[in-house]
C-alpha cells in the first residue's frame, strides 16, 4: 500500500472518530446537564403557576419531569390536577394522565387512588401492559381473583419473560383453583429468583392440593425457618409427617413452627394442638397433656382439647388402655388376643383368624371349646373411645353368617348408640361397652 493512499485512509478514519462523537455528545447529554435542564423546566413552569395555578402546559411540562425521575408524590398531584382538567381542555389525553397519575399511586402504595385512575384508563386500551399488569395486581389485592387472573394473563401474553407478571399471574391461578397452571408459572419465577419466599409457599400449596405431597413436603420443609412463612409450613410439613407416622420427624417440624416470634394465633394453636398429637401417638402422654392445658388457658373450647386432656388422664393410669387405643398393631394385636384366649374360664380356645382394619377394629375367629358347650365366635374391637353405630354391629353380623360363626362380641373402650343396642336384640350379638371392657382389660 502506497503512502499517499495509507494517508487518506486515516485521515477518513479521524473524519469518521470526530463526527461520531459529536453525534454522541448532541444525542446523549449528561446527567449533569439533563438535571439542569429539569430544573430549568421546572423552574419556568412554577413561574407560569404562580400566575395559572391551571395552565395545563405547565403543568404537562412539570408532569413529565416528576414522572420521568420518578418524584412519585408530586407526579401524582400534578396528574391528578391535570385528569381533572381534561374536560375544559381537549389538547390533554386523558388516558395518559389517569394511567400516570394511577402508575404513580401505585408506586405510592394508595391503592384506591390507583386502582380508580388504571380503571377508568383501561377504557378502550384493553391491550397496555402497564394498565393490565398493575391493574392485575390491585385485582389481586381486592380478592378478585378471576379479573386479576385474566388482566394478568393479558399482561404475560405481552411480555412473558416479565417475572413480576408471571408471579402474580402465577398466584392468581393458584386462588381460582387452576393449580397444574399454577405450578408452571411458579415454578418460572422460583428458578428466576429463588429467594421469593411467598411464590414457593404458594407452590407448596399448588403442589399440596393437587396431591403431590413428596413436593409439597420438601417446600415446606425447606421454608420451616422462615419468619414469615416458617409457621405455616412447619405445620403443614409435620401434618404430612404425622399423617405417614412419622412421629419423630412430625415432633421436630412442630417445635421448629413453635420457635417463631411472630406466629398467627390460629396457626400457634394449632401447632400445638397437632404437637400434643404427636405426643400421644408416641405415647408420652405427660408431654400431650401438659400441652393440651397450654392450648385449653387460650382457648377452652378449642375442637376437642378438653376431651383430650380427659382421655389423656385416664389413658395415663391405664397401660393395657394405652396399647389398645395407641400402640402399633402389632402390640395392639397381641392384647386382643390375651382378651380372646381368656375371655371364657375354663376354655379352649383356637384363634382360626385374624382381620385388622387400619388402625380401626380388628376380627377374631375363635373356636372356643368349654365343659358346657362348643361354638365358633366372631370377636370385633372397636379402637376407639367414642360412639360405635349401627352399621358396625349390622357388618359384624353379617361377617358372622359368612363364617358360620354362632356367637359375637363387640368391644369398645367407648360406647354404642341406642340402633345398635335395639339391633342386637334377640339376636346372638354381644356389646360390650367401656366400663365392661375396662375390667376386661384389667384381666388381660
Amino acid at each position: 500500500m502506497s503512502l499517499p493512499v495509507l494517508i487518506a485512509l486515516v485521515g477518513v478514519g479521524v473524519i469518521i472518530l470526530v463526527l461520531v462523537s459529536v453525534a454522541f455528545l448532541r444525542g446523549s447529554p449528561s446527567r449533569p446537564k439533563r438535571r439542569r435542564d429539569s430544573q430549568s423546566i421546572i423552574r419556568t413552569a412554577n413561574r407560569t403557576l404562580a400566575q395559572n395555578p391551571k395552565d395545563v402546559d405547565a403543568l404537562s411540562a412539570i408532569g413529565d419531569v416528576y414522572f420521568a425521575d420518578q418524584i412519585w408524590e408530586k407526579a401524582a398531584t400534578v396528574y391528578s390536577k391535570l385528569a381533572d382538567l381534561v374536560a375544559t381542555n381537549p389538547g390533554l389525553d386523558e388516558h395518559v394522565m389517569l394511567m400516570r397519575h394511577g402508575l404513580a399511586s401505585m408506586q405510592l402504595k394508595r391503592y384506591q387512588d390507583a386502582y380508580r385512575s388504571l380503571l377508568l384508563a383501561s377504557r378502550d386500551h384493553k391491550d397496555v401492559f402497564e394498565i393490565n399488569y398493575n391493574l392485575g395486581q390491585l385485582e389481586l389485592k381486592r380478592k378478585n381473583y378471576e379479573r386479576a387472573a385474566t388482566l394478568l394473563r393479558s399482561a404475560h401474553e405481552s411480555r412473558p419473560e416479565h417475572v413480576p407478571t408471571t408471579r402474580f399471574l402465577g398466584q392468581a391461578f393458584f386462588r381460582v383453583k387452576r393449580f397444574n397452571d399454577a405450578i408452571g408459572l411458579l415454578r418460572k419465577v422460583v428458578l428466576a429468583t429463588p429467594d421469593d419466599k411467598e411464590c414457593l409457599f404458594y407452590l407448596g400449596q399448588a403442589y399440596y392440593e393437587l396431591g403431590q405431597l413428596d413436593q409439597a413436603g420438601k417446600i415446606f420443609h425447606q421454608l420451616r425457618a422462615d419468619p414469615t412463612y416458617g409457621p405455616r409450613s412447619a405445620l403443614i410439613s409435620g401434618s404430612l409427617h404425622l399423617k405417614s407416622r412419622l412421629y419423630d420427624d412430625a415432633e421436630i417440624d412442630f417445635q421448629i413452627g413453635l420457635k417463631h416470634e411472630s406466629i398467627p394465633p390460629e396457626v400457634l394453636l394449632e401447632l400445638k394442638y397437632r404437637l400434643a398429637a404427636t405426643y400421644t401417638r408416641m405415647q408420652d402422654l405427660e408431654k400431650a397433656i401438659t400441652i393440651l392445658h397450654e392450648i385449653a388457658q387460650v382457648n377452652p373450647v378449642y375442637k376437642d382439647v378438653a376431651q383430650q386432656i380427659e382421655r389423656g388422664r385416664e389413658l395415663a393410669g391405664n397401660k393395657n388402655l394405652q396399647i389398645y387405643l395407641m400402640a402399633p398393631a402389632s402390640e395392639f394385636v397381641g392384647l386382643c388376643r390375651k382378651i380372646v384366649t381368656s375371655y371364657f374360664a375354663k376354655s379352649t380356645v383356637k384363634i382360626t383368624d385374624i382381620n385388622v382394619n387400619s388402625a380401626e377394629s380388628a376380627d377374631f375367629l375363635a373356636e372356643i371349646h368349654t365343659p358346657k358347650w362348643d361354638d365358633i365366635t366372631l370377636f370385633r374391637f372397636m379402637r376407639t373411645t367414642g360412639q360405635t353405630g349401627e352399621l358396625v354391629v349390622r357388618d359384624l353380623q353379617s361377617r358372622m353368617k359368612e363364617l358360620h360363626a354362632g356367637r359375637g362380641f363387640c368391644l369398645s373402650a367407648g360406647v354404642f348408640s341406642e340402633g345398635a343396642e335395639a339391633f342386637v336384640e334377640a339376636r346372638f350379638v354381644d356389646l360390650v361397652n367401656k366400663e365392661s371392657f375396662l375390667k376386661i382389660l384389667q384381666k388381660a
